[in-house]
């Protein structure tokens, strides 16, 4: 399930130039201006006899089509970060392009972190890791995950693996997409293993190179397509 408090976008680095939201084909595009939606308060509306609309148990993909740490929604996030603290049922998905921005607006009894609360870190290049990676470790985060996404080079991301749970790959989708290399993703599983963390290509992306043939993939067999090379390492756990 999906939950977005507010809308909008605009791009904060060199993944999000073919955005598959707000890029220049994207469904959403020059939708750069940021605004509530009516479903800001969703998790916690009640029907008439007094019950959440929105059972527990469940997993809340928080702002996955805008980002949570854009600053005009630094009000905003106050009350959403209530929201989020009364649903402790509710596990929080909250993936970033913005990780330097975690600190403002945090709630007070933030601590060492909610425990229903499961940051990503968003890098798709060496550049932006070694950037982003540090300051993501640095923060009060007690479930944090890597999303390498989309992927546009090799990437070492041991020096920073002992504090996530989890990485997640996948190409970049789109008429303009960039190359996602099979090997690439193999290299990042490759460092999940020695590190004991849990991995998943989640798509392969729209141009995906493997053995130095590149093939142009269909945006809706992207996922199936990484799924068929079953190199996913889960341990049990859910699918972000």
């Amino acid at each position: 399930m999906n939950w977005e408090p507010w809308t909008g976008c605009y791009k904060a680095s060199e993944g999000c130039t073919n955005c598959y939201f707000y890029g220049p084909y994207g469904k959403r595009y020059g939708q750069n201006t940021i605004q509530k939606t009516d479903e800001f308060d969703w998790p916690i509306r009640r029907n008439a006899k007094g019950e959440y609309n929105i059972k527990g148990n469940k997993i809340l993909a928080t702002c996955f089509a805008t980002d949570f740490f854009l600053p005009e929604a630094d009000e905003w996030r106050k009350a959403v970060w209530a929201v989020i603290k009364e649903r402790t049922d509710i596990e929080f998905l909250i993936l970033t392009k913005r990780i330097d921005r975690f600190p403002v607006s945090l709630p007070s009894d933030w601590g060492t972190g909610y425990d229903n609360v499961n940051i990503g870190c968003t890098v798709e290049n060496q550049e932006l890791a070694d950037y982003r990676l540090p300051l993501f470790l640095s923060y009060p985060i007690k479930r944090r995950f890597i999303a390498c996404a989309p992927l546009l080079e090799p990437i070492d991301l041991m020096p920073y693996l002992h504090g996530v749970e989890h990485v997640t790959v996948g190409g970049e989708s789109g008429r303009e997409a960039r190359e996602c290399d099979f090997e690439w993703v193999l290299n990042i599983r490759e460092q999940c293993v020695k590190a004991n963390k849990t991995f998943w290509f989640k798509n392969t992306g729209s141009l995906f190179k493997r053995e130095g043939i590149v093939e142009k993939i269909n945006p809706f067999k992207q996922t199936a397509k990484s799924k068929e090379f079953g190199i996913n390492i889960l341990n049990g756990q859910k699918l972000f």
